[in-house]
């Protein structure tokens, strides 16, 4: 086992991912290629399921998958399948979720800055709950639904003002935060006041996320007591009890062998126990729980497979291996310096002798996808294995240089089969005039 148990190594030395030969589908499908396990992906779903009537009751929570984290139709008829909600971030999300004939009614529609298309597209579509971010959207999204004569439920986000212990770059509730409003400054309060004045919505909770790939279980802690806290607030304000609390993502995965990451039943007993203690010292009901996981739902399950081009030794200074992806199909080092485990798939049991930068084929500098990695000394034809790219990889994919976006393969048992064909050069300019 690596990491995770959905990746092994078989008796011929190859890579194995959800049963397959990582080798040989490397050579069925070419490179490179992202591979998902369905399996994977479905014990994720229903450790979340399990976690929240376990510890929460049979109707006290639920679970949405981030769409952001990885939107394409073939996975949205998973998360159906699995009975959870989805939540998305914009009307490209929306059209796919809706092509995959996921019921929109369990669909939450987040944005900061939702366009009056955007809004409209929604009401048109029955999307079950808006989360309006900041007053302008209260505004028009109390107008709009006069126009298609709706009543909208709504949950509003706030900023907890939490330091969530992660990169700086997916930290999202901050209180100069761009996403939603503060409940330090006061302003959150008066955006209720707002909300409840409004004839055609329906306030029925409050939202946060205070960030991604988050390790420790004290900054979700903190966001509950200022959540239930706000719900008290509330309460005592207006006497008006919300029956919803959304406390978002950010369960963290395990990238690297060294990392420890958060476990969801664990988390989820830890938050809920936690939950249920304030409400009865605040003296107010229980309300429902929302979790959105996107990473911890897809990352585990994803693997990204390349072929080796050059393994450049620069005497003296350092080894560069380049492959046939690039920071087009993976730009998250690019960004974020994000750790991977990086592996030779073909020579999972040879003595790692180097230390390598894997470069990609972009001409740019930073086009990189790690370094400091250990690998075997590898030559042109070798196939290298990214893990944990279920998340974050296809979702944030470019045409950069004008390369084609891989191909997405299932693999389930041993057995594999597309998911998303390889872009073609045709695709890359096919809205060309």
């Amino acid at each position: 086992m690596i990491l995770y148990d959905n990746f092994q190594i078989n008796s011929k030395g190859h890579l194995e991912i959800g049963g397959c030969d990582s080798v040989e589908l490397a050579k069925e499908y070419a490179t490179p290629l992202y591979v998902l396990d369905e399996n994977q992906i479905r014990k994720n779903c229903r450790a979340y399921k399990n976690a929240i009537k376990k510890y929460l009751g049979e109707n006290g929570g639920d679970v949405a998958f981030a769409s952001k984290a990885l939107s394409f139709k073939g996975i949205y008829k998973i998360i159906a399948e699995e009975n959870l909600y989805t939540d998305i971030v914009s009307p490209g999300e929306l059209a796919t979720v809706k092509a995959a004939g996921f019921p929109l009614e369990k669909t939450f529609y987040h944005g900061n800055n939702k366009t009056d298309f955007d809004i409209e597209y929604g009401l048109q579509n029955n999307i079950g709950i808006f989360v309006v971010d900041n007053f302008e959207e209260i505004e028009k999204l109390d107008k709009l639904c006069d126009k298609y004569n709706k009543t909208q439920k709504i949950l509003l986000r706030i900023t907890p003002g939490i330091d969530a212990h992660t990169h700086v770059k997916v930290q999202t509730a901050k209180i100069d935060s761009k996403f939603g409003i503060s409940i330090g400054t006061g302003q959150a309060i008066e955006a209720v006041d707002l909300i409840l004045k409004k004839k055609n919505l329906d306030f029925i909770g409050i939202h946060c996320h205070i960030g991604s790939q988050i390790l420790d279980i004290q900054p979700f802690k903190d966001t509950v007591e200022c959540m239930i806290d706000f719900t008290a607030e509330i309460k005592n304000k207006y006497n008006y009890e919300i029956s919803v609390v959304n406390l978002g993502g950010g369960f963290g995965v395990k990238y690297l062998p060294e990392q420890e990451e958060l476990n969801i039943d664990c988390g989820i007993k830890t938050l809920s126990e936690y939950i249920i203690k304030k409400c009865r010292e605040l003296n107010i009901k229980v309300p429902k729980i929302f979790f959105e996981p996107g990473r911890s739902i897809v990352a585990n399950a994803g693997a990204t497979l390349y072929t080796v081009g050059t393994n450049k030794k620069i005497t003296g200074y350092k080894n560069y291996i380049s492959v046939d992806g690039s920071m087009s199909d993976n730009p998250r080092y690019a960004l974020y310096e994000s750790p991977y485990t990086i592996v030779a798939a073909n020579k999972m049991n040879e003595e790692c002798k180097i230390i390598a930068t894997i470069a990609g084929r972009c001409c740019e500098s930073g086009d990189l996808i790690q370094e400091k990695v250990k690998l075997p000394d590898l030559n042109r034809g070798d196939i290298l294995a990214v893990l944990i790219t279920g998340a974050y990889n296809y979702s944030m994919a470019m045409n950069y240089n004008r390369l084609p976006k891989p191909a997405i393969i299932w693999v389930n048992n041993g057995e594999s089969k597309i998911a998303v064909k390889r872009e073609t050069f045709e695709d890359l300019m096919k809205n060309e005039i």
